[in-house]
């Protein structure tokens, strides 16, 4: 995965050549991986930020930076899809591998990403909530950065409240509250049975989180006794590459920042886990 870094002391020619001149790389090539946010530019008063425009002016005293990686740049994920727009900010249904955040090798299979793109009329993006790449569903996106503000500043207060759907092996209880550590920290789930299939022996369940930890619901549930099917981290799935993670992020309810009215939303039946 090699890296490129180059000062700009030429300012007659554009980001494409000078890359070509020290990467081998051919300019259709970097223009893609400029494109998919494989391209940043720094300078000591802006920091770094990606570059996209093959044609963009660069100024002396900038440094050019090409994070080349032929795997992740080849990648491609399902498409987004969107839930509800309003306005300010928009609801998205995002499928099993999309990112919600991209590294310095990429930003092509985000989300917020996917959005800038995709969206209509074109609007910038900014990511509120995140979901791991194995799990699905509603994703909140702000187009202006105080809104981001806004409603992350609700996750943080626990503000919002966060249902997930989840498909487990075993005969669930028709309750169960989980207050297990989480990575250290405090971290708790609400799960109830919604329905049981005597065929497969597996439970689907609605999972309520009044906290937010990394795979928080995936090792509760496991740590449980109820692993998530196709879990291949902490699941019994390891080794099964045939299911995708059956979690999904169903349901998003909150007071709106900007009009003070309660808002929710969620998912039809057709985007949550089947028995099987």
């Amino acid at each position: 995965m090699p890296e490129f870094h180059i000062h700009v002391t030429d300012t007659s020619i554009v980001a494409p050549e000078l890359l070509k001149q020290c990467s081998g790389l051919s300019k259709q090539q970097l223009k893609r991986a400029m494109k998919k946010g494989a391209v940043w530019v720094s300078e000591a008063d802006s920091g770094y930020k990606r570059l996209r425009r093959a044609d963009k002016a660069l100024k002396v005293g900038q440094q050019l930076h090409l994070y080349y990686d032929a795997n992740v740049l080849a990648q491609q994920v399902e498409a987004a899809t969107l839930i509800a727009d309003e306005t300010d900010y928009s609801v998205w249904y995002k499928p099993y591998g999309m990112l919600s955040q991209g590294s310095k090798w990429g930003d092509h299979c985000t989300i917020n990403r996917w959005v800038e793109q995709h969206h209509r009329p074109q609007k910038p993006a900014f990511i509120v909530n995140r979901l791991d790449r194995a799990a699905q569903g509603l994703m909140l996106v702000a187009h202006t950065k105080s809104l981001a503000a806004s409603l992350s500043g609700l996750f943080a207060k626990r503000l919002i409240t966060k249902q997930y759907i989840a498909l487990v092996t075993g005969l669930f209880p028709d309750h169960l509250l989980i207050d297990a550590p989480v990575n250290d920290s405090p971290a708790i789930s609400k799960a109830i049975l919604l329905s049981y299939s005597t065929l497969t022996k597996q439970s689907l369940v609605n999972v309520e989180i009044e906290t937010g930890r990394k795979h928080q619901i995936r090792k509760h549930l496991n740590g449980a006794g109820f692993p998530i099917v196709g879990d291949r981290l902490y699941g019994s799935s390891a080794h099964d590459m045939s299911v995708d993670l059956c979690l999904v992020s169903a349901y998003l309810a909150f007071e709106c920042p900007i009009t003070g009215h309660n808002k929710s939303y969620r998912l039809e039946d057709d985007y949550l886990p089947q028995f099987g």
